[in-house]
Formats: structure tokens, sequence, C-alpha cells
């Protein structure tokens, strides 16, 4: 059941419901639902929306001189009912691949690099280590999938066929190592590591290519902890890695339906995306509900 029932329903994704507003605007709604391995889990994580949507908005805001983007406001013109967990945004043709960033080497790269010795078709130096630095931040474009299928690594040739304009995948390689190399500088000031992100890219009306979704968040991006930090094995993080760890020893076959998740899982993610929250944005996350006049989940 969509959370809104007075609006068109444009398109309901894993975690995001996206509006009509017409006059070339969306609504853009970040639920409380989480998933893994492609499949919701039943049960949400309370105030998730909220984290999620705040910190798009920061980072839309420290980003918007560097690349354009398509948030226009997380107050004026969004409904009373979904504020806190909604931006209004410009309406935009997406660019139909995931534009990945690595700066260091793990998860589904790693799994990569080990098999392959090669992530999206760049070939890495031999003896890497689990999570370590890459030599220069990677631009690993992958397939974008439909709800239930699987993201697939590609490498440029894949990606410049899909987009169908090489010139306008060069661009978002461009915008995305940007926006990477600003992200990761910030985050390493609030004591975080940024391993990878990924990116969705989209034209507007005016021709401009803007950067779109959700940016930067602990669902789009995996943060670690600086502090302690140590190459050769996997890390700590503030992401929804913990709910995939639980679900990844659950016995859970990686198939719908996806089992509820057990309460202190809920609790220590929920715990997880308010300590990302206020270490990047560097405040609790009620000064931003304060302003917009929203209420904590």
């Amino acid at each position: 059941m969509p959370i809104l029932t007075d609006l068109p329903l444009i398109a309901a994704g894993k975690v995001r419901e996206i509006y009509d507003l017409g006059d070339d605007k969306l609504l853009l709604v970040a639920t409380d639902r989480i998933s893994t391995y492609d499949c919701i889990h039943p049960n949400p994580v309370p105030g998730k929306g909220q984290v999620l949507t705040g910190i798009s908005v920061f980072w839309f805001g420290l980003t918007e001189g560097l690349v354009p983007n398509h948030f226009l406001s997380d107050d004026e013109g969004v409904p009373d009912a979904v504020k806190g967990r909604a931006i209004v945004v410009r309406k935009l043709k997406i660019v139909p691949i995931e534009a990945v960033v690595r700066g260091y080497i793990t998860g589904s790269g790693w799994s990569d690099y080990l098999a392959t010795g090669k992530v999206s078709g760049h070939v890495l130096p031999e003896g890497l280590a689990e999570s370590q630095q890459l030599p220069a931040p990677l631009f690993t474009p992958s397939t974008k999938a439909e709800l239930g299928d699987h993201d697939e690594a590609i490498d440029l040739e894949q990606a410049a066929a899909i987009v169908g304009d090489d010139t306008v995948l060069r661009q978002i390689q461009d915008l995305s190592l940007r926006l990477y190399a600003r992200a990761a500088e910030h985050a390493r000031e609030r004591g975080l590591i940024l391993a990878d992100t990924k990116f969705e890219f989209g034209i507007d009306a005016d021709g401009v290519l803007r950067v779109g979704d959700e940016v930067l968040t602990p669902d789009s991006s995996r943060y670690w902890p600086l502090e302690g930090y140590e190459a050769g094995h996997g890390q700590p993080s503030f992401d929804k890695q913990y709910v995939r760890n639980w679900a990844s020893g659950s016995g859970w076959d990686k198939t719908d339906p996806a089992p509820a998740i057990p309460d202190d899982v809920v609790a220590g993610t929920k715990a997880r995306y308010l300590d990302a929250y206020e270490r990047i944005t560097g405040q609790p996350l009620s000064a931003w509900l304060d302003r917009i006049g929203a209420t904590a989940a």
C-alpha cells in the first residue's frame, strides 16, 4: 500500500516511492523498508527513511556547486504526512546504469578481483588485500536491475552500449569521480572512510545531466570508521551490511520471501544509521527535523 493515496504514484522501489507533483516536479519518499540481496524484508527499520532523506539533503547541499543535482526542497511542497522523509525534485530522464565508484577493494569488487584480477574491466595490481585502498578511485558501472533482480558489473564498453552515448557516459564518469573525491574528503574529516558508493544520473528538461535519487547514504554507500581501519579483512560498517551479515548467517537462501529481521538487529541497524547521520552531518537528526517542522519516527 503506498504511503500517499492522494497523489499519482509513478513508481515504487525497494525503499522509495515516487509521486507526480506536476510542473516538471516529483515527490521522492524514502520509506523505512529495508532490503538485502534485492529482497525486501517484511518488517521495517523505524526512522530509516528520515536518515536516508536527511543525509541526501546534506550531500546535495554540500556538493551543489560541484555537480548539478535534482533537489528542489525538503520543506515547501512536501506533504505533512511525509515531511522528514521526502523531498521535491526535478523530473529527470534516468540514464539506465548505476554509476559506482570504488576507493577500496571490498564487497563484490573484492570477489571479482579474487576471481579475475579485474573489476569492471579494470586490471588491478597483484597482491591487493581485502579492504585495501586502491591506487586511485575507480569508476565501475553496473546494470540497473529491475526489482527482484541483481545489478551486474559491466565495463565501460558495455556501459556505453547501454547508455547509447559515449559523451554522456564520460560525463557521468567524471561527475561520479568528482562527487566521490569530495565526499571521501569530507567523510575522512568526520572520522569515516567512504569505501565505495553508487550514483544515479538523469537528464532534465533543459538537457542538463544531474545526479538524482539518493546520494551518499548508508544504503548507497559503504562507510567504515577511520579509527581502527586495517586492510586484510572486512571492516565494521555504518551501512546495511550489518543486516546483510545477519541475513547471510540466518540460513535464508536469499530469495523471496525474505525473513523478518529480529528486534535486536533492527535496533542495531537503526543505531548505526543514526550514528552515520550524526558523523556525516555533524549534528543530530533532530536538528534537521526541527528546521523543517517534522517529528522523529
